[in-house]
């Protein structure tokens, strides 16, 4: 052991070793420090997934009264671990800071809104991003552009003002909308992936994204189903 290393024994704690060494000390202060100021930009993330999904639970109830269609069959939200957030950062040469995640990350706040028909989709996102508080950011429309894989999916990202004690914080939100049957086929694509740690052999990718344009062709035949039923009903209603 060097001069500067300090000996622990088993009746010395922590605080003890702490006071004997200012350094180290100073070290630990500003962990903690930093440790405290993400767990607070952790807990902001986390209040304005909940205005947000305030906002998509207000919409399904309105029309679960109004039109009789809920156009939401349900919803997932996370927030993104310390871990994906780090290696998100240092994968795209972004800085390691606090600062770094807001300006730079936008899907750290993370809603998957699940829909029955893929109209639902849009009605959903144009009622959401046509609020006054709502800022649209970002689009990315996977189901009119899919991925070479095969996901499908509509991509929004939103920035919500989420009101504290000590004032307003506006914060970004990715808001993930698709079909059950996009939402049953990406997940088990994940799963595929994460099983053979990414490296998925040609036949099985080309056997994904047959299945994806499977189930995006039984997305539109249900959405057709639906619409002539709806105007079978008004039709008789008139009638």
């Amino acid at each position: 052991m060097d001069e500067n290393t300090v000996a622990v024994g088993k009746d010395i704690d922590l605080e003890t070793v702490i006071l004997q060494n200012v350094d180290l000390a100073e070290s630990i202060g500003a962990f903690r420090e930093v440790a405290e100021q993400f767990q607070q930009l952790m807990m902001m993330y986390s209040c304005a997934i909940r205005e947000v999904r305030t906002k998509l639970e207000v919409l399904n109830d309105e029309f679960q009264v109004q039109r009789s269609h809920n156009p939401i069959s349900y919803i997932k939200y996370r927030v993104k671990k310390p871990a994906s957030i780090l290696e998100k950062l240092k994968r795209r040469g972004y800085p390691v800071t606090l600062q770094s995640v807001e300006d730079n990350l936008h899907d750290v706040a993370g809603i998957r809104v699940i829909c029955s028909y893929v109209q639902d989709i849009y009605m959903v996102a144009d009622m959401l991003t046509s609020q006054n508080d709502i800022t649209l950011l970002e689009v990315k429309d996977y189901i009119a552009n899919p991925k070479p894989n095969g996901y499908r999916s509509l991509h929004l990202v939103v920035q919500i003002p989420v009101f504290f004690s000590d004032g307003c914080k506006l914060l970004k939100v990715e808001v993930q909308i698709r079909t059950i049957a996009m939402d049953f086929w990406a997940s088990l694509e994940h799963q595929l992936k994460y099983k053979t740690e990414g490296d998925v052999p040609d036949e099985i990718a080309a056997e994904l994204k047959d299945c994806s344009d499977v189930i995006a062709n039984t997305d539109q035949r249900m959405q057709k189903i639906y619409n002539t039923l709806k105007t079978n009903k008004t039709e008789n209603k008139q009638e």
